[in-house]
């Protein structure tokens, strides 16, 4: 349940379209429902703004079939992130309106038509193609959330004229994440070149002594240029919901008279 249905659900209470009993039938599952096998927390998106996020690794697919099927009987939209191929078959089956990413390892359900707000572009930036699931997973997520997101693909510092070609969408965008590997040197770059915020995603794409991402995330903290923010090693999901709220700080302000 998020603020719109819960409001609705008031006035309808208010002018006598549903009874207080019926209201409390809504309600009863909040803040929480136990299934068994997990805790759901329908109250997730009237206090964060989005509803809870599945992590889909380490899970069984009956786990995930009883988490799911108790999320879309609340109304909520849902994303599963790092989901195997081989588990997300047998669900998608189970939820045709699914939709699976490769890629980016991610199943997504739409329950609720998902309105793009923010003050702009989520620009996700990958340095080279082996960074491409992390990208994407960062792409599916913001996008999940209500954001406008643009990708792009290949333009790391081996080849630095391909970034520089882009520069109007560099200077277009609200909040970019950039997903690089190696030696991570990527945010740097683009931390110097623009004025919004920068979030930094080291991947585990490198040889020996990237150490699995330990290099590139080294780097990243070690960042020369100012106001770039480092998320964990492949994590194209945290950097995407930390993108989201920078990207919708302006609209709450409005949301709550302050704009």
């Amino acid at each position: 349940m998020n603020r719109n249905d819960l409001t609705r659900l008031l006035q309808e209470i208010l002018d006598g379209d549903a009874s207080i009993e019926e209201g409390v039938a809504k309600l009863c599952r909040l803040p929480f429902e136990d299934v068994g096998v997990a805790l759901i927390d329908h109250h997730r998106e009237l206090r964060q703004g989005v509803p809870e996020i599945v992590l889909g690794e380490h899970k069984s697919i009956e786990q995930l079939r009883i988490i799911l099927t108790a999320m879309a009987a609340a109304g909520s939209n849902i994303l599963v992130t790092r989901l195997s191929a081989e588990k997300a078959e047998p669900l998608c089956n189970a939820f045709p309106r699914a939709d699976y990413d490769r890629d980016a390892r991610t199943l997504s359900l739409v329950r609720q038509q998902i309105e793009e707000t923010g003050d702009g572009t989520v620009l996700v930036i990958c340095a080279g193609t082996s960074d491409i699931p992390v990208a994407r997973e960062a792409v599916v997520t913001a996008s999940m959330l209500g954001n406008r997101v643009e990708l792009l693909v290949d333009v790391g510092v081996a080849g630095i004229h391909r970034l520089l070609a882009q520069g109007d969408k560099l200077r277009d965008a609200s909040v970019i994440i950039v997903v690089a590997g190696m030696e991570g040197a990527l945010p740097s770059v683009i931390g110097g070149l623009v004025s919004v915020p920068v979030i930094a995603v080291p991947t585990s794409v490198g040889y020996g002594a990237a150490f699995g991402g330990v290099a590139a995330l080294l780097g990243m903290l070690n960042s020369c240029a100012s106001g770039v923010t480092v998320v964990n090693i492949d994590n194209g999901f945290g950097a995407a919901f930390a993108a989201n709220r920078i990207n919708k700080a302006g609209t709450r302000l409005k949301e709550q008279g302050c704009g």
